[in-house]
Order: C-alpha cells, then structure tokens, then sequence
C-alpha cells in the first residue's frame, strides 16, 4: 500500500489507516477479542495507522491498542493518533489535556503519543488561545510528538490551522460530504497541515450495507437516525451518523450511485478511493471490526484511480440528493 505524508509531523502513513469508533456502544457489542483481531488483520494487511480516542469503550480502544501492538511485530514503525475529550464545559482546560495524555499513554503502553487531537470540542475552544499553548507545552515536555484536531465544521477547521502547533486536522469527507475540497484543502496544503478523513462510508450508506430502516437495530445511533432525523444522530446536530446526510436522501444518493462503481470494486471500495483522489488527503480511517471488511478497505488503495467523467457523475450525485442539506451546514 502506497503512504503519504502527514502534513509536517513527516510520518509516512498508509493511505488507508484504521478507525476504531466501533469499539464503543454506538455500535453494539463488540468483544475484546473482535476488536483486536481487527487492528492484527489490519496490521498485517499493511496498515500502519491506527486510530482512536480515549472515549473509544471508556479507554477500551486504546487498551486493546496497546495489548495488540505489544503482543505484535508488525515489521515497521505503526503510528497511534488518539484523542483527548473535552472538560465537561466542551472546552479543553491545561489539566484536563494533561490528565487525558496521561491516561492514553498508560493505556496504550507508550512513553509518548504519536499525535493526540482535540476531540471535536465546542467552537468557541478554537478561538481559546490558551487550549493551544497548553498543547505546545506538552510537546516540548515529551508527553505528546505532534498535536492535530478533530471537528465538526469547516469553519472549525480552518480556525485550528491558524496555530502552528495543530499539524493535522481530522474531519469527514467523502462523496455525501464534499465542502472541505474547496477552501479548506487549499490553506490545509498551504500550512503543511496533515488531513485525516473519518466517516468516510457514511456510517453504512456507501458501504451499501442497507436498504430499509428496518435493516438497522433497535438501538443503533443509525436507526434514530433514519427515524427521527438527521438531529438524532451522533455528533453535533448529528453531523456524524450518516455524515449528516438525512437517510431518505442518502439512500437516493447511493442509489444513483451504483451506476459510477467499476465492475471490480464494491461501494466502499469506490467511495474509498474517490477520497483518496484528492491529493490533499492524508489517510483515511474506515471503521470495522470484520476482519474481511478490514482487508476490503485497504484493497481500495490498490484500485486505479478514478475517470474525470466519473467523478463528475459523483458530483452531480451531491448536488441532486445531499447538497442542500450537508454543504453549508458543517
């Protein structure tokens, strides 16, 4: 699998990485034992990025993390990016940043983390200068090696990059959630910043995982989702469930969709490398803990890429079905 730098932490990560949300309860009961054979099936399909937050299960992900990569030898160096949750009042404090490093450096057995990101605090923590010197701080006392964000919005984005300590950014992005391929991925490139893409199969659409609500569990964020509204969903104002594209339409989108996907690929496999497409892309993180959607995922790297016609139809696809809802709201 082909690498790319992120952004001027100078790692070299595989285009396809791995995301470990699913570890959590949003997803339904996930064993100790499925989740580690995911990271080991992604490991030895060639992944060397890997992931996860110590919300992920209550710290869970990032124990498993550990165990795995202690138990392992990959052959190469395998990068661990976490995330550190916001204080209570949805900002980040100097203490709660330091408590979160610590407890991921414990969990996941390290003297210091590859890149911890703030995870998808409220807005107004981007305009708090003082939650990003409490992150160059702790990088020049050896806690952490390189500090990045995780948001909601494209406006949050672009606001992080204005400090120098954020080297990466992670944010959703694939063909139901195209704004941040406009002004975003220009600054982005301008500034050496990293980008990580998450959600990128729309929690299911593009993975054509399902037809009908009534294919989704009772109790999956999915299904009050698809019944009560886009508002329902994880994330701010459910921007994540879905990547915030209500369910009818996603269905439609996807629908429409079919029709651009090579005979040799799957529909995630096709959603997949449209990302990768863009070259301001870093890595992109699927989720699954399936070991055979594992080794699917990072198989679309290796598919050529994708027609000017092709990605126009996807294009063409946003703007009947998603645009309206999606463009400017996150």
């Amino acid at each position: 699998m082909e690498k790319r730098t992120l952004g001027s932490t100078g790692f070299e990560v595989t285009e396809i990485g791995l995301g470990t949300w699913n570890v959590g309860p949003a997803w339904g009961d996930v064993s100790d034992e499925e989740a580690g054979e995911a990271v080991r099936t992604a490991l030895d399909a060639g992944v060397n990025f890997l992931d996860t937050a110590e919300v992920y299960g209550d710290g869970r992900a990032e124990r498993i993390i550990g165990e795995v990569l202690a138990d392992e030898d990959p052959g190469e160096r395998i990068y661990v990016a976490t995330k550190a949750a916001p204080d209570p009042d949805g900002g980040h404090s100097a203490e709660g940043l330091a408590e979160s490093v610590a407890g991921s450096k414990d969990r996941l057995g390290v003297d210091a983390l590859d890149l911890v990101q703030l995870h998808c605090p409220d807005t107004e923590a981007f305009y708090d200068p003082e939650v990003f010197d409490a992150l160059e701080r702790l990088k020049a006392e050896g806690e952490i090696r390189h500090a990045g964000v995780s948001v909601e919005t494209v406006e949050e984005a672009l606001k992080a990059i204005e400090y120098p300590v954020v080297e990466s950014v992670q944010f959703i992005f694939n063909p139901l959630r195209q704004r941040p391929n406009e002004l975003f991925f220009e600054e982005a490139a301008r500034r050496d910043v990293g980008l990580i893409v998450r959600v990128p199969l729309a929690s299911g659409l593009l993975a054509d995982a399902f037809d009908d609500v009534a294919d989704l569990a009772e109790g999956d964020h999915r299904r009050a989702a698809a019944e009560e509204g886009v508002d329902a969903g994880v994330g701010t104002k459910g921007g994540e469930t879905f990547a915030g594209v209500p369910f009818e339409a996603g269905l439609a989108a996807v629908a429409d969709l079919r029709e651009y996907v090579p005979e040799d690929a799957t529909m995630a496999q096709f959603a997949l490398r449209w990302i990768l497409d863009h070259d301001a892309v870093s890595t992109v993180i699927p989720g699954s803990t399936t070991p055979a959607h594992v080794r699917e995922n990072v198989a679309a790297a290796d598919l050529p890429p994708l027609s000017h016609e092709t990605r126009g139809g996807v294009r063409d696809v946003y703007e009947e079905h998603v645009y309206e809802h999606v463009h400017h709201r996150w």
